[in-house]
């Protein structure tokens, strides 16, 4: 009985990833927060019902611990925001007044060149740096809002995966109940055939007792008809020869006759022929009559013991025809048992709480789908207005890499060895104002690029590290296992459960094993499936009915008393007379002497007679040799035959007796075993047949115990939805928002060296409006001075 499996429903696509990414930065970026954060969720503060004023100083005082991190972060953050601005319009009004660098007036050394040039080489590098930053910081920027657009359709693929899920449970359910129709067809095709069956099941163990009986009687009337018959033969052989001696006695005599009066006339030269031979040895006439052997088995053949076997195989082949006649009753009790059970599995669909499962998260994926389409025209409108903010923004940093290029370009472009730095070109001047422009823009906009870092990174880091970061540690399903922890949502109540008994990370770890929803939900806790398939009622009447089937089958005899001594008597009236003197005379030849020799006696004696008795010896040769021609053709045949009848007889006859009461010791055990086990056998065959019947069942309620506790909804789907959405939004939505503070804070921070560079290396190239030049005259100098000479400045306007 082929009850199959249950299909697997087909499901769409993962959710499609961004068309940009920049795993590097990413991982920089995992590798901060958890420097930053490293303690782990502190489970127990997480109370989404409770208001921050019952949280008392421990709980603060370890939610501010969890927190250190970020709030440090946040601090040197806000401390920029606040300083920086400061710093800049103090660093604005210390040049106004001549100093900061303010002065346009730049000391002459020897190391001027180098100094330069490795303050060029450091812009270069910062501004590589910061080019750097800012390029990660479009892409981050323009993957989330990609990452945004495609949220929506990723979001509905995987409702629909979960959709379709749901929607398989009711379909395997009933891919189940439907299979029941198998065992109760089977079943019932099997009590519409009981003749059949069970008849044929009686008939086979009967006949395991009665064939090797009815074998023996057929094959011993086989015999006795083929020993009657090799009797007969024996009858016939004898009459034919004692007609053919008859017949050539006479014509032996004439012959005899005639050679004597010929013997006569020839004299003295024929007196040595002898006559002797013309007469028969054998005597046929004394073989032994089989009238009495022919007699008994010809009683036999003509009895009604064949006709009596063959109405046992008759009577034997009409069980299954009885059965099917007297068992209308309990078939039609039975069949109507199958439709209550039928009736009884098709309530199991009503019975199991997976169906409210589905109900229930099927409407609250429907109310999370309609949301968040609700939601999703002004989100992604809000997106792109947040595109472009942040875009500005990242144009605030090229815009001062922009400044540092063109500062790093045109200064070394215009400056020219040994002019003065009064003298110097409008292209140095113009490379030096480039890099003073460059630091003003990285005060105005530092403050701002900074306060959108902080905000980013508090909000983004602690979203990543309280969801993203916890769920992969496993630490975020605590909080879902706790009851009442989040309001208004209840995972028991979700899933339809008794109590609180809904464990998320025990089930999310059997359904990443492709466990069956029966096993991950506890449903045997419960669900007495046991009870819901339990037809023992239904079965136990089926049972009683067959208890009350009564068969009775015709009376079966295989032999009666006077058969059995009639098979007796033959066997023993069937033994063969003494056929020994009998085959003595077979083996001797037919007359005393030999015809043959004594034709060629005659003929050599017409040789030496005259001619008047020469023709009358020639002519009684050739008519002894035609004579003994004769006799031979003739009594060849039957005597031969007669011979192998004999043997036959003999053989057959000898192991008649012993196969006689063989056979009928045996048809007497089988008539005991018939009369004494026929009742028992229909009974064994009759629980035989209703445990056939009752397996049907077994075998279906254990196939649909399994199939329901470890097939049905599989959810490794379920699994894989939940890390569809940590994928949709941890790698998609946050991974690119933490790239993006990540770089915007990157290039925030560079900021800095920035601006102190480049007003280190604006003085190399802007035009100086006092210059420092050194003069060669020699000066006085007390006598211990004299040998120097030293070179005094001067300052020109």
């Amino acid at each position: 009985m082929e009850l199959g499996n249950i299909s697997k429903p087909t499901y769409g696509p993962g959710p499609e990833a961004p068309g940009s990414s920049t795993p590097g930065l990413v991982t920089m970026a995992h590798s901060f927060l958890r420097l930053v954060q490293p303690n782990p969720l502190p489970v127990g503060l997480f109370n989404f019902g409770q208001s921050q004023s019952k949280f008392n100083q421990e709980e603060i005082h370890e939610l501010l611990l969890y927190e250190l991190g970020f709030l440090v972060c946040a601090a040197i953050g806000v401390l920029f925001i606040i300083l920086v601005p400061l710093v800049g319009c103090c660093f604005c009004c210390c040049r106004c007044c001549g100093n900061c660098g303010g002065r346009m007036y730049q000391k002459q050394g020897r190391r001027m060149g180098c100094r330069r040039r490795a303050l060029w080489a450091s812009v270069l590098l910062v501004s590589a740096f910061l080019l750097a930053g800012g390029v990660c910081a479009f892409i981050s920027n323009a993957r989330f809002s990609q990452a945004v657009k495609s949220t929506f359709p990723n979001v509905n693929n995987t409702l629909d995966n979960v959709h379709i899920y749901l929607a398989s449970i009711p379909q395997a359910l009933d891919f189940i109940i439907k299979k029941s129709d198998v065992p109760l067809d089977y079943a019932n095709r099997s009590l519409c055939d009981i003749g059949p069956n069970l008849g044929s099941m009686i008939t086979s163990r009967i006949r395991s007792s009665t064939d090797g009986a009815l074998g023996s009687l057929q094959s011993l009337l086989q015999g006795m008809k083929t020993l009657k018959d090799t009797f007969g033969s024996i009858a016939i052989s004898r009459s034919d020869l004692e007609k053919l001696q008859s017949n050539y006695s006479q014509q032996l005599a004439n012959l005899r006759d005639r050679l004597n009066q010929t013997l006569q006339s020839c004299g003295q030269p024929c007196s040595q022929v002898s006559l002797d031979g013309l007469a028969f040895t054998a005597n046929f006439s004394t073989i032994p009559g089989v009238e009495q052997q022919l007699e008994a088995l010809h009683e036999v053949s003509n009895s009604s013991i064949e006709t009596d076997l063959e109405e046992v195989n008759r009577t034997l082949n009409t069980i299954s025809d009885k059965v099917q006649e007297q068992s209308q009753e309990v078939v039609a009790k039975s069949q109507d048992q199958l439709g209550l059970i039928r009736q009884e599995i098709r309530r199991l669909q009503e019975e199991l709480p997976v169906l409210d499962v589905e109900e229930k998260v099927g409407a609250f994926l429907n109310n999370a789908a309609s949301v968040l389409e609700e939601y999703r025209e002004p989100i992604i409108a809000w997106d792109g207005l947040r595109l472009i903010v942040c875009a500005l923004l990242c144009c605030t940093v090229l815009l001062v890499v922009l400044c540092n290029v063109f500062g790093l370009l045109l200064g070394p472009l215009g400056l020219k060895e040994g002019v003065l730095p009064t003298q110097r070109s409008s292209l140095s001047n113009a490379g030096g104002n480039f890099f003073m422009a460059g630091v003003g823009f990285s005060f105005i906009f530092s403050w701002l690029l900074m306060l959108l870092v902080t905000i980013i990174f508090v909000l983004g880091g602690n979203i990543y590290m309280f969801f993203c970061e916890s769920w992969r540690n496993q630490q975020f399903f605590q909080l879902l296992d706790t009851p009442g922890l989040i309001p208004n949502f209840n995972l028991s109540e979700l899933l339809g459960l008794e109590g609180d008994t809904a464990n998320f990370s025990e089930m999310y770890r059997q359904c990443q094993q492709d466990a069956s929803l029966w096993q991950t939900l506890h449903l045997d806790q419960s669900v007495p499936l046991d009870e819901l398939l339990n037809i023992s009622q239904y079965t136990g009447n089926i049972s009683t009915a067959f208890e009350k089937m009564n068969i009775t089958l015709s009376p079966i005899s295989l032999l009666s008393q006077s058969q059995k001594d009639l098979l007796l008597n033959a066997s023993r009236a069937a033994q063969p007379p003494n056929f020994t003197l009998t085959l003595e005379q077979l083996d001797r030849n037919m007359t005393q002497g030999s015809l043959l020799d004594l034709a060629a006696e005659l003929e050599q004696l017409a040789e030496k007679v005259g001619t008047d008795v020469k023709k009358d010896l020639e002519d009684i040769a050739s008519k002894l040799r035609e004579l003994d021609k004769d006799m031979q053709a003739n009594f060849s045949g039957p005597l031969q035959s007669l011979k192998e009848n004999i043997h036959l007889v003999q053989t057959g006859a000898a192991q008649l007796e012993g196969q006689t009461t063989a056979a009928l010791d045996k048809a007497s055990n089988t008539q005991e075993f018939l009369e004494r086990e026929t009742p028992t056998i229909i009974k064994n065959e009759t629980w035989a047949f209703l445990e056939q019947l009752l397996d049907f069942f077994e075998t279906y309620i254990s196939w649909a115990k399994s199939r329901l506790t470890e097939d049905v909804a599989r959810c490794k789907p379920i699994a894989q939805s939940l890390d569809n959405v940590e994928v949709i939004g941890c790698d998609y939505l946050m991974d690119s928002v933490n790239a993006f503070w990540f770089s915007l804070g990157w290039c925030t921070l560079f900021l800095l060296p920035s601006i102190i560079l480049a007003v280190r290396l604006a003085k190399f190239y802007r035009r100086m409006d006092i210059a420092d030049v050194y003069r060669n005259d020699d000066f006085e100098m007390p006598p211990t001075f004299n040998s120097y000479k030293i070179p005094r400045p001067s300052t020109r306007h």
